[in-house]
């Protein structure tokens, strides 16, 4: 099987996939420049007026469309040279976004070493919702309440995962040892937080302010979250010991979503995992041509290729969570249980 990833890895090279696109990644900046634009002058023309939960929404998905290009940048595929492509990641991902490229690129390197793997994966660890059996039945308190409907509870959950990332990435910041640029990205957090909170606290009343920041996080912690679950969630779990070639892990553990180019656009080419991680520097717009590619590898050694719609694999990630959230629920609680036991 390791043959399998040289001979796509050859072909992938042979027909230039891995060449960057400056100019579709300009003209994405220059999108996000105007959409930006757009709601600095939204949110001056309509003043004192709920009508700007419209704009705090908007900035949720821009600031969202901005963490797909820092994702970009982190696996190379927007400049040419590696330490441009870290200072462009840093600058989007701690002076735009808010969160720490510190932080993200340490977990988001383990995760693609071992996607779904036990104790390797940092995606699959315990953070509210359980993603392992063993997980959920540990779960007590709050938590456990929480598991044994987590996946009903998932997209609500989501709500307060924008708030969770900036949390999560100064806390690393501040309580860990050895960090790169640490006190570059702190200055660059603060500043930002400075120049999207000062406006909006000075503008608007107090309330109104507070509502504002609040749909900003929400709209961009169920807009990540929603991007992100479907690549791996409900896909095979791999033990902490099993033996695994690259291209079998890769394709196995990963899930694309169909819908072309609208798919490309809403999720930041995530939509193509299964391509995204057999090949992570991999610019945008090429991985398209390289899914024709892989589904021919995969269709000629029998390895599972997993395509699904948008929808479809929400209703996946729900089935997936609330059958790990059994784990968490007293056994006594079953209908047939509790018949049995009135009678």
């Amino acid at each position: 099987m390791a043959k399998a990833f040289t001979d796509v890895s050859r072909i992938v090279r042979e027909t230039g996939l891995l060449r960057r696109t400056p100019i579709f990644y300009l003209a994405v900046g220059v999108a996000l420049l105007l959409a930006f634009g757009g709601a600095v002058t939204g949110f001056i023309l309509l003043g004192d007026t709920w009508y700007q939960l419209l704009m705090a929404g908007a900035l949720g998905i821009i600031f969202t469309q901005v963490a797909f290009l820092a994702h970009e940048a982190a696996h190379r595929q927007i400049l040419t040279s590696g330490p441009a492509n870290d200072r462009l990641a840093r600058i989007l991902a701690a002076g735009v976004v808010g969160i720490s490229y510190a932080w993200w690129t340490g977990k988001h390197t383990r995760h693609h070493a071992n996607p779904n793997r036990v104790g390797k994966d940092p995606d699959i660890e315990i953070d509210t919702i359980s993603f392992l059996d063993a997980d959920a039945a540990s779960a007590r308190g709050i938590r456990r309440a929480i598991t044994k409907r987590q996946g009903w509870l998932f997209f609500p959950l989501l709500t307060l995962e924008g708030l969770n990332l900036h949390h999560l990435g100064l806390k690393y910041l501040f309580t860990e040892k050895d960090v790169k640029a640490r006190w570059l990205e702190i200055g660059m957090i603060v500043v930002r937080l400075a120049v999207v909170a000062v406006p909006v606290f000075l503008l608007l009343p107090l309330g109104m302010a507070f509502a504002f920041i609040g749909v900003q996080l929400a709209v961009f912690g169920v807009y990540m979250g929603a991007s992100f679950a479907p690549n791996h969630k409900g896909m095979p779990v791999i033990a902490a010991d099993a033996k695994l070639d690259f291209f079998s892990k890769q394709v196995r553990t990963s899930r694309n979503i169909r819908g072309g180019w609208w798919a490309t656009w809403l999720m930041g080419g995530l939509n193509y995992q299964v391509e995204h991680h057999l090949f992570p520097n991999m610019p945008r717009p090429h991985l398209s041509k390289a899914r024709d590619i892989v589904r021919e590898h995969c269709a000629t050694l029998d390895v599972p290729y997993t395509e699904t719609s948008l929808g479809r694999s929400y209703a996946i990630v729900i089935d997936y969570l609330n059958r790990v959230g059994l784990a968490a629920r007293d056994p006594f609680d079953c209908p047939v249980t509790a018949t049995l036991r009135r009678g």
